[in-house]
């Protein structure tokens, strides 16, 4: 026999190595019992079954893929279970699967993991939580808030901006505090746009027991607000009956605290804000309990109260009311009007007395500044300018306004020169053929 025949080289394989049989009935030798020959028997072996069996489950085997580097797949298809790797978040510099972080041991069990009990579950829920601001922090940012409102006047500003600070409901109260205490040091037109803020916020953003609890603070510091601001049991008082008029506060809150007070700044500002809402209309008039601002106002009405500052005075020769009711028409542009009806007084009356009322007045409003150097030289002017009017219903207008010229240079007003200069009438020392010069 050939000994490279085809028999041969059969029969000398199925006595080194055991035989295969294929699904034909073929017999299939095997050089060599390894890992090829294995795989073999495993697929001739299922391969069989699936065709024997009709009524058997096929089994769905999951076909190898090429391997890759990159391949999130289990490199041991056929022996693996088919799911990716760590649950498809594998691979090289992953952190894994998003929440595997929160177990304690750094061990996520899964779903399919036979350890995996189901009871063990806790619901996680993830609040948004916000580290508390400050009493300094909220004193600041309102406190800013306030003054920029004041310069703009933009109330849907404020809200937005307070909605984004995200206050504590109990912290909210000190918007009011912030607010009127900065109100308290500016003038009447930023007081009105304080009170209108308050109104405002009280449907937009704060709650009436907020603004509640804010004036019983304001009552409670009254003694330290007088520090800076005298008048700050009146001013409170104001802001009080306002916001009753605007429905910030209910009107009992002044009854409920007049039954039992022992600080008398306490006691005034409530006062005060009692007499306002009793007056007939109280309600109607309290819109404009801070006045209208004065550069709005018309000229006739700030005439008319300067006039009527004076005659108030020569009554009652109160120099600080005076003085107030001055600061609070908010013109100190227009002060050179008090200067000249005070001199024109004087014309008109010719009493000793009224002048040396009225020099008295302006000496100490020109020692507190509220009437300014400037304002005095525009008032004596305007009273030069007009003599020859004035003359027409007071003949001794000159003799009058040189008497005053000297009593006002003596309390250190205006010099003499100024009136020696500006006060010579035209019909005493200027005759009509001299062509308008000036006699020694």
């Amino acid at each position: 026999m050939d000994p490279y025949s085809k028999e041969h080289i059969s029969n000398f394989l199925s006595v080194v190595s055991p035989s295969v049989v294929d699904p034909d009935g073929n017999d299939l030798p095997l050089q060599k019992e390894g890992k090829s020959a294995k795989k073999l028997k495993k697929n001739v072996r299922i391969a069989s079954i699936e065709e024997n069996d009709d009524n058997a489950n096929k089994v769905n085997i999951p076909k190898r893929l090429p391997y890759s580097k990159n391949s999130r797949k289990s490199r041991n298809g056929l022996h693996g279970r088919g799911f990716p790797k760590k649950g498809g978040a594998g691979g090289k510099h992953t952190w894994g699967v998003p929440g595997s972080e929160i177990d304690a041991n750094n061990e996520q069990i899964k779903f399919r993991d036979p350890n995996y009990d189901s009871g063990s579950d806790e619901q996680i829920e993830f609040a948004e939580v916000a580290p508390e601001i400050s009493l300094e922090e909220i004193e600041k940012s309102v406190g800013d808030l306030v003054k920029e409102y004041i310069d703009n006047g933009d109330i849907d500003e404020v809200v937005d901006v307070l909605v984004e600070m995200k206050l504590h409901p109990k912290h909210r109260h000190l918007i009011t505090v912030i607010a009127v205490s900065i109100g308290m040091e500016r003038h009447e037109p930023q007081r009105e746009m304080i009170s209108c803020l308050i109104s405002d916020l009280v449907y937009l953003y704060l709650t009436q027991s907020n603004v509640i609890d804010g004036f019983k603070e304001l009552l409670s510091n009254l003694n330290d607000l007088v520090l800076d601001t005298p008048e700050a049991p009146q001013l409170l008082g104001k802001y009080i009956a306002r916001a009753v008029a605007d429905d910030a506060l209910p009107p009992r809150f002044v009854q409920g605290y007049q039954a039992s007070i022992e600080c008398p700044y306490i006691r005034d500002a409530l006062k005060k804000a009692d007499i306002l809402l009793s007056l007939p209309h109280g309600i109607v008039r309290l819109d404009n309990v801070w006045g209208v601002g004065g550069g709005i106002r018309p000229v006739k009405y700030l005439i008319d109260r300067v006039m009527m500052l004076l005659k108030e005075y020569l009554s009652s020769s109160d120099v600080n009311e005076a003085t107030q009711c001055l600061k609070e028409l908010d013109v100190p542009h227009f002060h050179h009007e008090l200067v000249y009806e005070a001199l024109l007084t004087i014309i008109e009356d010719g009493s000793n007395d009224v002048m040396d009322k009225i020099i008295f007045l302006l000496k100490q409003m020109s020692a507190t500044n509220v009437i300014t150097p400037h304002n005095l030289s525009n008032g004596c002017k305007r009273i030069f300018d007009d003599l020859p009017e004035i003359c027409i219903d007071c003949p001794g207008a000159y003799s009058s306004l040189q008497l005053i010229g000297t009593k006002m240079t003596a309390a250190g007003l205006e010099s003499n020169d100024f009136f020696e200069d500006s006060g010579r009438g035209r019909k005493r020392f200027v005759s009509e053929g001299d062509g308008g010069l000036l006699k020694n």
